[in-house]
């Protein structure tokens, strides 16, 4: 039986978190030759993904430029596919989510006539500009796929309604929790050694991280002040900022909270400390859509650091509330977690809607029913 070869491409490290669990599924399986493709859109944070799940790629653009631009990211990208798709001839190419990785490797595959399979397919938050440029990234590789792989109902529903086949749409669960069920450990002890020393026990532990680009300047301005108030004001509460490495992110952060005691700020962690330290934290504080994901599932309140969001079955299951970036609204809805339990319990019990660990096996069986492997389509996640 001739081997169906599936190229993953990614590029940063939330791509490379999702994408891990789906490729060791591709290796498992004898119906499929695994190709990995990694454009280095992030260079550091993505090799530490790498190594963690012990991926090897076959092939690396190494991309990564300082203060990079999106057309040079997409430039490179398309540029760089070219030659690779001649020679390693994929039958499908998988991309994720909303990245330019995720458009510019869609594109090339596009020109090139192969088949596109999107990960985490029909999230919308019905705004061009926000988040930028990732709704134009996830809505443009929509168009250009042929296979939709929708983490849930309402993923679907969208892609429905902009007129996508229903037959190429499958409900899968996202694979960010798949990736979870080999990185918490609850006797885990950090590498990163200021973490060691902070009492998760008997201080309430605040989780953020900030740094969407629609977020720079003023709004991560009023975040940063928010979070002082709320450190000088609690003294039970330690904050543990991980600062983006991007220079508009990290001249406004250290300039606001460097001296405010119980603010740590450091930088992003790898996977495995960063969902540990998630698992361990009294909240998560994020503009991050990957987190408003990963810490219902760990029972973790989620305030999102946005006007709109992509992932509108937190909101409603009720493990995340949208609280924008005005510095009294954040520091309301904080404080409020912090001093009301009965508000705080019931979002950290609500269900979360994003997966039950099984995402990767159903995009592989998916794949296999699309080629004519499998005869029998295979059921979706049933979330709502």
């Amino acid at each position: 039986m001739k081997r169906i070869k599936v190229m993953t491409i990614f590029g940063t490290r939330p791509e490379a978190i999702k994408m891990a669990p789906l490729v060791k599924e591709l290796e498992k399986r004898e119906e499929f030759e695994s190709i990995v493709c990694v454009t280095a859109q992030h260079r550091e944070m993505l090799d530490q993904v790498l190594d963690l799940f012990n991926i090897n790629p076959h092939y690396d653009l190494n991309i990564m430029k300082e203060r990079q631009s999106l057309t040079g990211i997409t430039t490179r990208v398309l540029e760089g596919l070219e030659n690779i798709f001649k020679e390693a001839q994929p039958d499908i190419v998988l991309v994720h989510g909303d990245t330019t990785t995720t458009f510019a490797g869609s594109l090339a595959a596009f020109y090139n006539q192969i088949k596109i399979g999107h990960v985490e397919a029909g999230l919308r938050s019905f705004n061009k500009y926000f988040p930028f440029p990732e709704e134009m990234n996830r809505k443009l590789t929509g168009a250009l796929s042929d296979l939709h792989f929708a983490p849930t109902k309402t993923a679907k529903e969208n892609l429905l309604r902009e007129g996508v086949n229903e037959e190429f749409i499958f409900v899968t669960g996202n694979t960010v929790i798949d990736a979870m069920e080999t990185t918490v450990e609850r006797k885990y002890v950090f590498e990163t050694e200021e973490l060691n020393s902070i009492d998760f026990k008997n201080k309430k532990v605040i989780m953020v991280t900030a740094h969407r680009r629609e977020n720079w300047g003023q709004p991560l301005e009023n975040i940063c002040e928010a979070l002082k108030k709320i450190a000088l004001e609690f003294k039970d509460v330690e904050i543990i900022y991980l600062v983006h490495l991007n220079p508009a992110v990290k001249e406004v952060a250290y300039r606001v909270l460097a001296d405010v005691e119980r603010v740590h700020l450091l930088p992003p962690l790898d996977t495995k400390e960063t969902h540990n330290l998630m698992d361990r934290s009294y909240m998560v504080v994020t503009d991050s859509g990957g987190l408003q994901e990963e810490a219902p599932h760990l029972g973790k309140p989620v305030l999102v650091l946005r006007d709109v969001t992509e992932r509108p079955e937190a909101v409603k299951a009720g493990t995340a509330k949208i609280v924008g970036t005005e510095t009294d609204n954040v520091y309301e809805n904080i404080k409020r977690l912090l001093i009301d339990k009965d508000e705080y319990k019931k979002m950290a019990n609500a269900i979360n809607p994003y997966g039950d660990g099984r995402a990767s096996e159903r995009i592989a069986d998916a794949i296999l029913y699309y080629f004519g492997i499998y005869k029998k389509r295979p059921e979706d996640y049933k979330s709502f």
